[in-house]
């Protein structure tokens, strides 16, 4: 029997190329409700000529412009340094999360926030800046879910995936623009003491030019809101563990710590994962990194695995658009120097990928 005719590894599910970047590594996608296309970039080390772009007509260009994607110290609410995640909230906003942690430095005084922008007019309506006391040093703003239905603007809900310091969910009212830490280096939004991610078949660490290696740590990165806002879920990326808690104990200040971490709920193993969505139907999907693979955890709790393709070479962020495809990122992340003795082993270009879900993103409002 010739080689390739040996029984092999079973690969499944009608992925869909969309993009292809050759320059910068991507990490979040969004997709508006008249199917914009948002990507972001953070800056890691790569070339990073702006941070936000949007897709128009099968080419990358800076998003609003090219100016608001360069450092203006003068103005650090009003530009954007290197930002993690953007999130389109299916009615008219563009939410940018703006780690202000250029190679995951400490965050730069009064730069870590989130702004709003007008899809409309292209221009950002709001800035909400972080104190010190919610953005600690260590802080890295990861990634933001939106919910119109409480208080009197709405409410966000972004996880610190920190790999230095606690982890945690933070809250911002987005009426008052106050904001606060919970579940600060609760078990729930910390890193796995007991992980060891095998991604490629090999055994992910941070493998640093001098020889030496240290665990993954990353704390609490992938976040989904329930169709109804009722629940959050999230999920440590140094974890395979996936948790949920009602949104409303993380809005009531009254609830101390200790009462909001008996609350957590476990909802089991779910693979590890970078981003997750929900869609309108309250399923929940999340990427499983070790496995190139897309996971779907519907509401009872049953797991499968929505597609399973070696072309998923990390999938990073996940994004549901109108037309019912489940959009992500495969970003080749674990292939970073870092992970690599200091040798960039990443092959360009990096893709963004769908496939039909035949579901409506989860509403905001």
């Amino acid at each position: 029997m010739k080689h390739n005719e040996l029984p092999s590894e079973r690969y499944f599910g009608d992925l869909e190329q969309v993009f292809t970047f050759y320059g910068a590594m991507p990490t979040g996608v969004t997709i508006s409700e008249n199917g914009r296309i948002f990507v972001n970039f953070p800056k890691w080390g790569d070339d990073v000529k702006f941070t936000v772009g949007e897709i128009v007509k099968n080419k990358l260009v800076p998003y609003p412009d090219l100016n608001t994607n360069k450092v203006d110290y003068n103005n650090l609410d009003k530009c954007f340094i290197s930002v993690q995640s953007v999130v389109a909230d299916g009615s008219g906003t563009l939410w940018v999360l703006d780690t202000a942690s250029p190679n995951f430095s400490e965050p730069i005084k009064d730069g870590a926030k989130l702004v709003s922008v007008d899809l409309a007019t292209n221009k950002i309506k709001r800035s909400y800046v972080f104190s010190e006391d919610v953005v600690l040093p260590t802080t890295y703003l990861n990634d933001v879910r939106i919910d119109y239905r409480v208080g009197d603007a709405g409410y966000a809900y972004i996880t610190d995936s920190s790999d230095k310091g606690p982890g945690a969910i933070i809250v911002l009212d987005l009426s008052t623009g106050k904001a606060f830490r919970r579940l600060n280096g609760d078990e729930s939004t910390s890193s796995d003491p007991n992980f060891l991610p095998k991604v490629e078949g090999k055994i992910l660490l941070n493998r640093n030019k001098d020889g030496s290696t240290s665990r993954i740590t990353t704390a609490s990165d992938g976040i989904a809101i329930s169709p109804d806002g009722e629940v959050l879920y999230f999920c440590p990326m140094a974890s395979r563990n996936l948790y949920f808690i009602q949104t409303k104990l993380l809005r009531d200040r009254n609830i101390t710590e200790a009462e909001l971490s008996a609350k957590v709920k476990y909802l089991g193993e779910k693979g590890a994962s970078d981003g997750m969505i929900t869609d309108a139907k309250g399923v929940v999907y999340a990427g499983d990194y070790e496995n190139n693979s897309i996971r779907t955890i519907m509401p009872d709790g049953t797991m499968k695995t929505l597609v399973h393709d070696p072309r998923i070479l990390w999938p990073d962020t996940l994004t549901i658009g109108r037309d019912k495809y489940l959009y992500f990122t495969a970003n080749q992340l674990h292939r970073q120097a870092r992970y690599n003795y200091g040798k960039d082993q990443r092959q360009k270009p990096y893709v963004l990928f769908r496939i039909k879900i035949s579901e409506l993103p989860a509403p905001t409002k």
